[in-house]
């Protein structure tokens, strides 16, 4: 069930506390959300019932929103990745303008401050299918400009991270990093 929360904030009350180990099970989902509860149990030392009882509580504060693959754009035909600045007239979230997320090339949109008003992530077949998507943006009305930005190479893309940036320094998750 979606909830309209626009322009509802949270009260500092009503974020859940999250103590180390609903942190380390959120990094392991983040990392795998295959992974059984038996699994999360062992690498997190708990019972399977326990795992399962955090998960739950996670998913019902809602700290977890969804489950989703994560799919190769390559190899679903949709290599060309764009981050498309939009100057509009006013505010940009108009109801034109939100409607944009229904085109299935459009994987975010952020409201942002500095030289834009919004920034949309884009994923297409080419620089054609790229330039069709500019054309059904240039439609909304108030849309005055367009700025894009094509990714020659990603080499980090991830969700939100559980970390807190508190972690021993040269260490990710308890890990020492990568040399």
């Amino acid at each position: 069930m979606a909830r309209d929360t626009d322009g509802v904030r949270r009260k500092n009350g009503d974020t859940p506390a999250l103590d180390e180990v609903d942190r380390k099970l959120l990094g392991l989902l983040a990392e795998d959300a295959t992974l059984t509860y038996a699994e999360l149990g062992k690498r997190l030392n708990l019972s399977a019932p326990a795992v399962h009882e955090r998960a739950r509580r996670l998913k019902q504060a809602g700290v977890i929103q969804r489950t989703v693959a994560v799919l190769d754009a390559d190899l679903v035909g949709k290599p060309l990745l764009a981050f498309v600045h939009v100057d509009t007239e006013g505010w940009g979230k108009s109801p034109a303008m939100m409607a944009l997320a229904l085109l299935p090339e459009v994987e975010e949109i952020h409201s942002v401050s500095g030289d834009a008003c919004l920034i949309l992530k884009v994923r297409t077949a080419g620089p054609g299918a790229l330039e069709d998507v500019l054309a059904r943006i240039y439609a909304v009305p108030g849309v005055l400009n367009t700025r894009s930005y094509v990714a020659l190479r990603s080499y980090l893309e991830r969700g939100t991270s559980p970390a807190t940036g508190l972690e021993a320094p040269g260490t990710i998750h308890g890990n020492t990093r990568p040399r």
